[in-house]
C-alpha cells in the first residue's frame, strides 16, 4: 500500500480507455497521498504499437498541449494497432511548472532505469522502462528547451541498438518533417528515455520543439506535424489527426552532438549576450556572444568564441548566468552515409 506503482489498464482491451498510474507517496498535508500520472490507451486490432509521451520535463509545453489535443481528437475507429499516450509523464513537475519534480527534485530523463522502491520520479522511470516501453515498437518522447533554453526545432535519436534498428530510427526521425535531426552519443547505459527505450527493445525517438516556458504558433505547428507524420509513417492512421499541414521542407539536415566542446559554459557569475540565434551556421572561432560583469564597471565584456563549427541548436534565455550554465550549443552537420556506417553499440 505504501510502495510500488499501480494501475488498472488492460493492455489487451479494444477501444479507448483511460487510467492513472498511481504512486503512493506520503506528504505533510496528505499521509495517504498518491501521485497520479494520466495514461490513455487506444487499441484497434493488430498493428504498430506506439507510445507518445510528454512532460518528461515539466516546463516543456509543446508536447504536453499537443498530446492532450490528440487524446480528445483520436478515436479507436481512426487507428489500426495500439497507441498509449502519457501527456504529463512527470505530473508533479508539470503541475509545478518545473523541470524537476517538487516531490523529490527528480529529473525523469536522468532517472532510468529507475527504482521501484525509490522516490516518485524513480518509480515512474521504473514503470516506463520495465513495463511500458517493452509493450511498444516505437517510443516518441517530446521535449523542448524548457524555461531557460531556446532550442532549434529538431528531432533526436540516440545511437543505440543494432544497425537495423538504428536505421529504422533514422528513417522515422526523417519522417517527422523537421528541418534538422541530431544524433546523441549517450551510450547504452544512459539514464535517458531513449536509452531506456532501446534497453526495452523499442525504437526511441525524441525531439526538441521550442522552449522559453511558452509555446508559439510555429512551435505548436511543428509539434503537431511531427506527431501526425509519425503516425502516418507507421501506418497507424490514414489521415492527419491534429490538423497539421504537410511540409515542403528540404531534406532533413542531420547533426551530431557528441562532444562537450560543442557547448560554451559559464565559468563564473555573469550576464550573457548572444551574437547568433538557433539555426545559424557558424565556424570555429566565430563570436558566439559576450559575457558581461555588471558588478564591475572597469571590466570589459568577455568575447566568447565557438570551439567547434556547425549549426547553433540552443542558447540560454536568461541573461543572468552562473558558473556551469550552458550558454550556447552547436551541433556538427553530418552525412547520412557516414551515420549508417557508424559501428553498432
Amino acid at each position: 500500500m505504501h510502495t510500488g506503482v499501480y494501475h488498472s489498464l488492460d493492455f489487451t482491451a479494444e477501444g479507448k480507455s483511460a487510467d492513472f498510474l498511481s504512486i503512493p507517496f506520503s506528504v505533510d498535508r496528505s499521509p495517504y497521498f498518491q501521485v497520479k500520472v494520466p495514461m490513455v490507451r487506444i487499441k484497434r486490432g493488430t498493428g504498430p504499437r506506439v507510445l507518445l509521451m510528454a512532460g518528461n520535463h515539466g516546463d516543456e509545453y509543446e508536447g504536453e498541449l499537443a498530446l492532450m489535443r490528440l487524446i480528445r481528437h483520436l478515436g479507436p475507429d481512426m487507428i489500426r494497432g495500439e497507441i498509449t499516450i502519457l501527456p504529463v509523464a512527470n505530473t508533479p513537475a508539470v503541475m509545478a511548472a518545473r523541470r524537476r519534480s517538487p516531490l523529490d527534485d527528480g529529473n525523469l530523463n536522468r532517472a532510468f532505469p529507475g527504482d521501484l522502491a525509490g522516490s516518485p520520479t524513480f518509480r515512474i522511470a521504473y514503470f516506463l522502462e520495465r513495463e511500458l516501453f517493452s509493450r511498444h515498437d516505437v517510443v516518441f518522447d517530446l521535449h523542448s528547451g524548457g524555461t531557460t533554453m531556446c532550442h532549434l526545432p529538431c528531432a533526436l535519436i540516440e545511437r543505440q541498438g543494432p544497425p537495423d534498428r538504428f536505421s529504422l530510427a533514422l528513417d522515422l526521425m526523417k519522417a517527422t518533417g523537421l528541418g534538422h535531426g541530431f544524433i546523441a552519443e549517450n551510450g547504452a547505459t544512459a539514464p535517458t528515455s531513449m536509452a531506456a527505450a532501446a534497453r526495452a527493445g523499442a525504437i526511441g525517438l525524441s525531439g526538441e520543439f521550442g522552449g522559453g516556458g511558452t509555446v508559439t504558433p510555429g512551435t505548436m505547428a511543428a509539434t503537431s506535424r511531427a506527431i501526425d507524420n509519425l503516425l502516418l509513417k507507421l501506418g497507424i492512421v490514414d489521415e492527419r489527426v491534429l490538423g497539421s499541414e504537410a511540409s515542403d521542407r528540404e531534406p532533413m539536415q542531420l547533426l551530431a552532438l557528441d562532444s562537450h566542446q560543442q557547448s560554451i559554459f559559464a565559468t563564473r557569475r555573469g550576464w550573457f549576450e548572444p551574437a547568433v540565434v538557433p539555426g545559424a551556421r557558424v565556424e570555429k572561432g566565430d563570436v558566439a556572444g559576450w559575457y558581461h560583469d555588471l558588478s564591475r564597471i572597469d571590466a570589459p565584456e568577455e568575447t566568447l568564441r565557438f570551439h567547434e563549427s556547425g549549426i547553433v541548436i540552443a542558447r540560454r534565455l536568461p541573461t543572468d548566468s552562473e558558473a556551469g550554465d550552458c550558454l550556447i550549443q552547436v551541433a556538427r552537420p553530418i552525412d547520412e552515409r557516414a551515420v549508417l556506417n557508424w559501428p553498432a553499440r
